[in-house]
């Protein structure tokens, strides 16, 4: 408490430096002091009122103990006089045992009058019931079995009331009316047949199914009353509870299973089709039962049994285990489109469970998947297997009848727009889109899936076309003779290419949500255009074989004295791109511009070959202008083979040749060499030094003079568009003998 007291006395302290520590602040004391005054008053007085307000609970707290003690005590006196007033009363029950006993006998007496006529007439009973479930006549043969049940159940109770444990007497009733069970089975044997029929009866005769309903609704509420007063007394009748509610839909739980079962009229063996005359049964089975159901026999059960939602339920149950069951078969690959295509859609759509006439508050989506999703991808995995293993074999044996097609001695067929082409692309395509199309019924992404497989198939396929190209051209190459029609069928060839790329786009159009390019897109682009590309060479290679004799005559002594070799290779050049122009474009494009290089470079190649030396400057002068109106020759026959399109850089190459050999003046030989070195930076010191030495007039030292000096100034050729020098090699022994020369020269110069 002290404690508290320095502490409070300090903190006033405190507050008081804090007010007054400024001088000003001292004529404010009285009102601080009035202040801290009513502070002090207001405290003191939620004190009290706190104080007060505990003291009267505890007043009132004192008096409630108080009165529940005087409580306590009244009921203790109570409690005294009850079990008194019970001990006086043990000798008055006891004496009234006998009236007990005396009741007991009344009342079994009593029921034995009551059923005393049902007791003496119980073969005669049985007999009319028996006749009535042979007659079905159900409801009044349920009545009569009914009346019998209840005599015996109620002589068999109050025997078990009076001695429970005189089994000679409960056993006696019990044969008396032991034909009362074997009725009570033949009549749930009537019912059971009854409703395995249910889906014929409710159209023919839905009263029928009513009754049967009705007999099964009182046997429920006799088997509740029974159980009631077994749980009172203990005795429960024979034969009780008899459970037919529950029974009723296992019997058409069974019957429903043995509809979807019995729906499989033919086999694989007999019907390829099977699986799918199987699954348009079930469908339409189930779609017509449902619908009888919904509109006829919902009004024969009580409402709240929910008789379409049950039935419902037991058909995707039952369709379901079929399903899975088919679904554990080894089935082939049509086969588990077919059964997926049925599961993943029909089974849901507009055409079964969507029906407009099946619409209730039960959504089918609600009650699972018929098949489990681990089920569906085994399935999805094994067809994609046998489709692999499948188009595989499919390609093999397409590429093989188009292999066949090729050594044929009649043309290959053209399209409507003439070029040639071969049933191969149409082929191959026909089978992916008829996959895709199946793919596409299962879902949108095993769709996909399947294209990219189908793509990736593709690739491989590709790569084996090429390889059979390159052996086709082998072939032709050992007897060019044969086939008849290899020029033919490789420009089928090439255009296959194209078609192969424009169907490949085409189906990524159709089939993928995305045109971005999937993984085997560049590797087909590759195979193709290699395809391609090797089918143009091969057809060049043609051309260049027959060209050959050709030009080895170029730059010969026979050339120079008149030989028509380029009017023949303009001829035979002309008279193969007439076939060639049943290429498509590009390739057709890219094929003739090849065809102009590759002639020009044949042509200067036989310049660097050094065929011929020029004697003189008639000589000179006339292989020139014969070269320059050879190069007009090839502008001429190649602008109108590329449709006007320009020609002329590389038919220039070889006139700027010809102005090295038309040059009179050795002195300005130089100059002419750097100007053709100028315009074709890619050509070589072997080339200058073969086509000095074909001039024939050039020092060796004008040769060493030229060579050094181009050497020093010679241009880049980093930005040459278009080389044609650079795969021209000049003959080894041209350049040997070059080189020897030139080794002399060099060792005067040095001496």
């Amino acid at each position: 408490m002290e404690e508290t007291n320095r502490e409070a006395v300090a903190t006033a302290v405190q507050r008081v430096a804090v007010m007054l520590h400024e001088s000003n602040q001292l004529d404010k004391v009285e009102q601080y002091r009035r202040r801290e005054a009513r502070k002090k008053a207001s405290v003191e007085a939620r004190l009290k009122a706190a104080i007060q307000s505990q003291l009267d609970g505890v007043r009132t707290g004192l008096s409630q103990l108080h009165n529940a003690l005087g409580d306590v005590k009244d009921i203790q006196n109570s409690l005294a006089d009850v079990s008194k007033d019970w001990r006086q009363s043990i000798n008055t029950i006891e004496n009234l045992r006998d009236v007990k006993d005396a009741v007991v006998q009344h009342s079994q007496l009593a029921s034995a009058v009551e059923n005393l006529k049902n007791i003496f007439s119980v073969p005669e009973i049985v007999a009319d019931t028996q006749v009535l479930i042979e007659q079905a006549e159900l409801l009044e043969a349920h009545r009569k079995l009914m009346d019998l049940e209840c005599s015996r159940d109620d002589l068999m109770y109050e025997q078990y009331r009076m001695d429970s444990k005189n089994t000679h007497d409960m056993n006696l009733i019990r044969n008396y009316f032991g034909q009362v069970q074997g009725l009570s089975d033949d009549l749930a044997k009537q019912l059971w047949m009854v409703l395995q029929r249910a889906m014929g009866t409710v159209r023919r005769d839905p009263t029928m199914l009513v009754s049967v309903v009705r007999i099964i609704e009182r046997e429920e509420k006799i088997d509740r009353r029974m159980l009631d007063r077994k749980k009172q007394t203990g005795f429960i009748p024979p034969g009780r509870p008899k459970g037919w509610k529950e029974k009723m839909f296992e019997v058409l739980e069974g019957t429903v299973t043995t509809r979807i079962e019995g729906s499989q009229s033919v086999t694989r063996e007999a019907d390829k089709m099977w699986m799918v005359r199987l699954l348009e049964i079930t469908r339409k089975n189930v779609l017509d039962d449902l619908i009888v159901v919904k509109n006829l026999m919902a009004q024969c059960f009580p409402p709240h049994y929910n008789t379409f939602d049950c039935f419902l339920k037991l058909y995707h149950n039952a369709v379901s285990m079929r399903v899975q069951e088919l679904a554990a078969e080894d089935l082939e690959a049509n086969e588990i489109v077919s059964l997926l295509t049925w599961v993943l859609n029909t089974y849901k759509s507009v055409e079964m469970m969507g029906h407009p006439e099946l619409l209730t508050q039960n959504d089918i989506n609600q009650m699972g998947p018929l098949l489990p999703q681990q089920v569906v991808d085994e399935l999805l995995s094994k067809y994609v297997k046998t489709f692999t293993s499948n188009i595989t074999g499919w390609l093999r044996k397409a590429l093989e009848t188009d292999k066949k097609d090729w050594f044929k001695e009649t043309e290959s067929e053209a399209d409507q727009d003439g070029y040639y082409q071969t049933t191969l692309p149409a082929i191959v395509f026909q089978m992916f889109e008829q996959n895709l199309q199946v793919a596409a019924q299962i879902d949108e992404k095993f769709k996909e899936e399947v294209l990219k497989l189908c793509l990736k198939q593709m690739n491989s396929f590709l790569i084996r076309y090429r390889e059979e190209v390159i052996a086709y051209k082998e072939d032709h190459l050992k007897d060019r003779q044969l086939p008849q029609c290899y020029v033919q069928y490789m420009i089928a060839i090439i255009n296959n290419c194209h078609t192969f790329k424009e169907s490949i786009n085409s189906l990524k159009r159709k089939y993928l949500k995305s045109m971005e390019p999937t993984q085997n897109d560049a590797a087909i682009e590759k195979t193709l255009n290699d395809v391609a590309k090797d089918g143009c060479q091969f057809l060049l290679d043609e051309v260049f074989l027959d060209l050959e004799q050709h030009l080895n005559e170029l730059l010969t002594r026979k050339w120079l004295q008149g030989s028509h070799a380029v009017d023949t290779i303009c001829v035979t050049v002309e008279d193969y791109f007439n076939d060639f122009a049943k290429i498509k474009k590009p390739y057709n494009t890219e094929m003739t511009s090849e065809a102009h290089r590759r002639v020009v470079v044949e042509y200067i190649k036989a310049v660097m070959q050094k065929r011929i030396s020029f004697k003189n400057a008639d000589e000179r002068r006339e292989g020139a202008d014969r070269m320059i109106k050879e190069a007009e020759q090839f502008k001429f026959l190649f602008r109108k083979l590329t449709a006007g399109e320009e020609t002329d850089r590389l038919c220039d190459a070889i006139a700027a040749l010809a102005e090295v050999f038309k040059l009179t003046d050795p002195t300005l030989l130089y100059l002419e060499v750097s100007t053709l070195v100028s315009k074709y930076p890619d050509i070589r010191e072997e080339h200058i030094v073969a086509l000095l030495a074909v001039r024939g007039d050039a020092s060796r030292d004008m040769r060493q003079m030229i060579i050094e000096t181009l050497n020093q100034n010679k241009p880049s050729n980093a930005n040459t568009t278009q080389p044609i020098f650079k795969d021209i090699t000049v003959s080894t022994v041209t350049m040997t003998s070059m080189s020897s020369s030139m080794a002399a020269t060099a060792n005067k110069l040095l001496k």
